[in-house]
């Protein structure tokens, strides 16, 4: 069976090696994108809070001050409070791409604009599609095949590469439970595959595991119906009485201006019923609620667009299974859910991952030199 297993392991590594280590360098390269980007640009995220304990600015005179530093063309989409006093709020905008406007939520002074490092950006669509990204979101492409197929390779990888190391003795335990570093380098490179390897298993098959519900339909489908979720498309109901009539909207020349002293109240309103958050994220006839740092939550409040009264709320516990889950599943498999001490520890098993399929190669190639002999 051990044999078995051991060519199973060797020659299905061989073809996808080389991938697997460029899916897992340019993964661990990701795990801490978040704290790199702040760290290289705090004007954008921090601010100095105002002595006294200043209340920031409500969305109507925050959104004025906007208006008078940014073009005219830009349409504003929602804006974004965070629950922390030194921290900027965000503003995104209907025409300006993915990109986010950083504000000074105290005197509304624009820090500047908040876009997605191109080192980062690489690096994500090197880890997802190997730089050839599907032509639109939700479609295939070569690269995503190859690295949801690779993926699916990499589970049988990581399984029979359990099967082979299992000791049978308690010596053979601790000696593959160890890395040599005195018995040359083979010993070394030897070493380092099997019990780094099997440190860093678990971690993988995670990581593994929550991936390939972006590379696979078929296997989202499984793995959210296994933990309960509908992946079937929700009938969302909407407050049509809310919504301005067509008649309005004509007599109007177009669509109507939004009122955003109304964002005011409804602001008020949810503050007044949450006491602490992460960040409050307002539109034009909804407010986000997001609560908790790494597995986040979400409530969502829609209010009349009029006078700001908040008409409908949606608890994070009522939101669907299968939307939950795909948050729990980006958590896991990003190593977030429990904080810094979880990143690290992926962002080591990733790098791990990443240099398990090269020592393997050495083995090998040592070997086959040997044999030749």
């Amino acid at each position: 069976m051990r044999k078995l297993f051991g060519k199973i392991h060797l020659w299905l590594s061989i073809p996808v090696g080389i991938i697997l280590s460029i899916i897992c360098f340019s993964g661990a390269a990701l795990v801490f994108e978040k704290e790199i980007t702040l760290a290289c640009n705090p004007h954008l995220y921090k601010v100095s809070v105002p002595e006294g304990n200043a209340a920031v600015l409500p969305p109507s005179q925050l959104i004025a001050r906007i208006k008078e530093q940014t073009a005219d063309s830009l349409r504003l989409t929602s804006l974004q409070y965070s629950g922390k006093a030194d921290e900027a709020a965000t503003v995104t905008f209907k025409n300006a791409g993915r990109k986010s406007l950083s504000v000074n939520p105290y005197t509304g002074k624009v820090n500047g604009w908040i876009e997605g490092n191109t080192f980062f950006q690489t690096m994500r669509k090197l880890h997802r599609w190997l730089l050839n990204p599907p032509p639109q979101k939700g479609s295939s492409s070569v690269g995503k095949m190859i690295v949801g197929i690779s993926t699916l390779l990499m589970v049988v990888i990581l399984f029979s590469g359990l099967v082979i190391w299992w000791p049978r003795t308690r010596k053979a335990l601790n000696n593959r439970l160890k890395v040599s570093c005195r018995k040359g380098w083979r010993r070394f490179w030897y070493d380092s595959h099997v019990a780094l390897g099997f440190y860093s298993t678990l971690f993988l098959l995670v990581m593994a595991l929550t991936g390939l519900t972006w590379s696979f339909g078929w296997y989202r489908s499984f793995a959210y119906g296994l933990f309960g979720g509908n992946t079937s498309r929700q009938v969302q109901t909407h407050v049509t009485s809310l919504l301005p009539s067509e008649n309005d909207t004509r007599k109007n020349g177009g669509k109507k201006p939004t009122d955003y002293t109304a964002w005011n109240k409804a602001i008020q309103e949810v503050q007044t019923k949450y006491t602490s958050y992460t960040s409050l994220r307002i539109e034009e006839k909804k407010i986000q609620v997001i609560q908790g740092q790494q597995l986040r939550r979400t409530d969502t409040l829609k209010f009349n667009p009029k006078n700001g009264e908040i008409t409908e709320t949606t608890t994070y516990a009522e939101v669907p299974r299968a939307q939950k889950l795909r948050s729990w599943f980006y958590a896991f498999h990003t190593g977030s859910w429990g904080g810094i001490y979880t990143k690290i520890l992926y962002f080591l098993a990733a790098f791990i991952g990443g240099v398990l399929p090269l020592s393997g190669y050495y083995l090998w190639l040592k070997k086959k030199k040997r044999a030749t002999r």
